[in-house]
């Protein structure tokens, strides 16, 4: 599908939501504690970021939308703090009430060498009082007219009383502005008046009272819902079975995903609802926002936690017929925050470089033989301006776009990244590999980046490659005949 991201940056977007603080706790497991029969963390290190709308707000930040945001929060600490991250972000809070007394959602997840242990969550779940309701409802009033679509995240933490949403949908209609609701619970009758519902299969499941375990399960759980709640389009979320789209007196049309690991579906929803939005106000048809909007969230399933998905990644997931495997090619500002979160899994990162001109076997073993020494292989590769340098005049022989898509298509490497001839050190520092390898009969001391590495803990190891097979010994064979 082609499609300009860029068009993200234009729109102006209200969240009308649940705002809460995700917490992440990261350690390692090594014992049983003595006291009861529990595993014993060793925490490394905390993490505190967005959550429940909050979410929807920083999907919609990383893709370059301006965001206004209505909700509700307390006057502790986690209200401050989300508040600060708000203001981290760039985005304009001055729609979040603070209701004294109220406690902010927080919820602790505790994640031990790769795996999710435990999760704790503090929240006290009331409805808003009147006082809020009616500062918030002039709060949109006054800003509605600047907005392009407004999104509806509730999370069932009493800020989307049915008195609340009946007051935002009765304003977005009359002025003529898009409602997309992830809605919560089972009864969706309060929704009626939104332009879109977007819930998951389970959330369809208990919404309708079907048990949704078939194709025409999941299609009679649609029509109910339609009918009980008087939406007329409705997004039904499968996760790695994409998606199924219905509009009043049309048939389901269904939306499949890519084939890809599944590490984590917290946060889709949000992706969902705010790609789909930001799709819409860019003049998408609603279905192929739908389209765009499965994209997104078949990148974020595949990253730890409420993740989000980059203007980079999403453009290369719509790519039109474009080879899968050149989703591998990152630039190092979308490849370092896959890394951060790779490292939250426990992962090892390997890395390798080099100009890769003209591949051959040794190279092949090289890949190979450095996969296995870790999970995750970066090649880091010479733009042409570099290998010129090098290697000298005719050099390289195949151009950098081309040494990209060959190394993107082997399945021992997992990302590929292009670095000038004097960042290598820079890329080395940023990336920080648990292990830098190199091929051929280098000394330990003679690899580049070797200090860099050494300071901070990560190995360097020498790769023995095939005798007497170079790239520049082939090309001057083929030059001799």
């Amino acid at each position: 599908m082609t499609f300009d991201i860029e068009q993200f940056k234009r729109r102006n977007v209200l969240v009308v939501g649940d705002l809460m603080i995700d917490e992440y706790l990261w350690g390692e497991v090594d014992r049983v504690s003595p006291e009861a029969p529990v595993q014993v963390v060793a925490v490394k290190s905390e993490e505190f970021i967005l959550g429940g709308a909050g979410n929807v707000v920083n999907n919609l930040s990383v893709l370059g939308a301006d965001v206004l945001t209505a909700g509700v929060i307390g006057d502790g600490e986690n209200g401050r703090l989300l508040l600060r991250e708000f203001e981290r972000i760039g985005v304009d809070a001055s729609g979040v009430i603070i209701e004294p007394g109220r406690y902010t959602t927080r919820k602790t997840r505790i994640i031990a060498s790769g795996q999710h242990v435990l999760r704790v969550d503090r929240e006290t779940i009331k409805d808003i009082t009147d006082d809020t309701r009616n500062r918030l409802m002039n709060y949109i009033e006054r800003n509605i007219k600047d907005v392009d679509v407004i999104l509806i995240s509730d999370y069932g933490k009493g800020l989307l009383t049915a008195s609340l949403l009946s007051g935002v949908f009765d304003i977005a209609n009359r002025k003529n502005k898009i409602t997309i609701v992830d809605p919560k619970g089972m009864n969706f009758a309060k929704y009626a008046g939104a332009s879109i519902l977007t819930p998951n299969k389970k959330e369809a499941s208990l919404a309708s009272g079907i048990s949704i375990g078939s194709e025409a399960e999941l299609f009679a759980a649609g029509y109910r819902i339609m009918e009980t709640s008087g939406i007329e389009n409705l997004l039904i979320t499968c996760g790695k079975d994409g998606m199924v789209v219905f509009e009043k007196e049309r048939p389901p049309f269904k939306i499949n995903t890519d084939a890809r690991q599944v590490y984590d579906v917290s946060g889709a929803g949000d992706t969902v609802v705010s790609v789909l939005g930001l799709s819409m106000a860019s003049g998408m048809g609603w279905v192929e926002a739908a389209e765009i909007a499965n994209a997104a969230a078949g990148v974020v399933v595949g990253k730890v936690g409420a993740a989000t998905v980059s203007p980079d990644e999403l453009a290369a997931s719509l790519e039109n017929g474009a080879d899968t495997g050149l989703r591998k090619h990152k630039r190092m500002e979308a490849l370092l925050p896959i890394l951060s979160d790779l490292r939250r899994r426990g992962q090892k990162i390997v890395l390798t470089n080099g100009c890769f001109d003209l591949l051959h076997a040794g190279h092949i073993r090289l890949f190979a033989e450095s996969k296995k020494l870790g999970d995750v292989l970066i090649a880091a590769i010479d733009d042409d301006r570099s290998v010129a340098a090098i290697k000298g005049p005719g050099r390289p022989v195949i151009g950098e776009k081309e040494r990209v898509s060959i190394l993107c298509a082997l399945d021992s490497i997992d990302y590929v990244v292009v670095f000038s001839g004097n960042g290598l050190q820079s890329l080395i520092e940023a990336i920080r590999p648990d292990i830098l390898t190199k091929g051929g009969n280098y000394e330990t001391g003679e690899v580049f980046g070797r200090r860099i590495v050494t300071q901070y803990g990560g190995e360097v190891v020498i790769l023995p490659v095939l005798d007497n097979v170079s790239s520049t010994g082939i090309i001057q064979n083929i030059k001799a005949k």
